[in-house]
């Protein structure tokens, strides 16, 4: 019989191999968004889709910053108002905003109202500032060579906050 590594030997080498590999490459890069007047970044696996704001249905009893019911592609979407979710300003519906489809991938049609969506932004321009606050889905603090400071948006804490999960007034 020959010396045939099994399947699962075969997967765990390839999993080794990568993990090497994402903990030597280059660092990584976070998308980075503009709510209200706070400036957030977002791992790209949990950002999702950006689309433009579609027309939203109001849900009547629910609290400010749920902002209401997306159709993206025939799928509704449960909208958040970002800003207004943080204790900021309610979030204009202009040209420039935007919706972050970020629960898709958790299983969750939700989706988060920011004002606008500014590319990407790499972890080596940045400078940690402090580690994450009381609050699990505020992530690190970072501040930008121009003293602009960007928290990370931890979309799986966000999505599993009691105070997200509970839109009823």
């Amino acid at each position: 019989m020959t010396d045939q590594p099994t399947l699962r030997e075969f997967q765990q080498k390839l999993a080794d191999r990568l993990n090497e590999a994402e903990q030597t490459s280059q660092p990584r890069a976070l998308l980075a968004m503009e709510s209200g007047k706070d400036k957030w970044l977002l791992d790209l696996a949990d950002a999702g889709e950006v689309v433009p704001t579609p027309q939203l249905a109001a849900v009547p009893l629910t609290k400010p910053w749920y902002v209401g019911l997306a159709n993206v592609r025939g799928n509704l979407f449960s909208v958040v108002d970002l800003s207004r979710f943080h204790g900021g300003e309610p979030t204009a519906r202009d040209a420039d905003s935007r919706l972050l489809l970020v629960g898709t991938r958790h299983g969750i049609n939700s989706a988060l109202l920011v004002t606008r969506v500014l590319g990407l932004k790499s972890l080596a321009t940045l400078e940690i500032e402090s580690a994450h606050d009381q609050q699990s889905w505020r992530g690190d603090r970072y501040c930008d060579a121009q003293g602009i400071r960007w928290t990370h948006l931890r979309i799986p804490q966000l999505l599993k906050a009691r105070t997200f999960l509970e839109i009823g007034l």
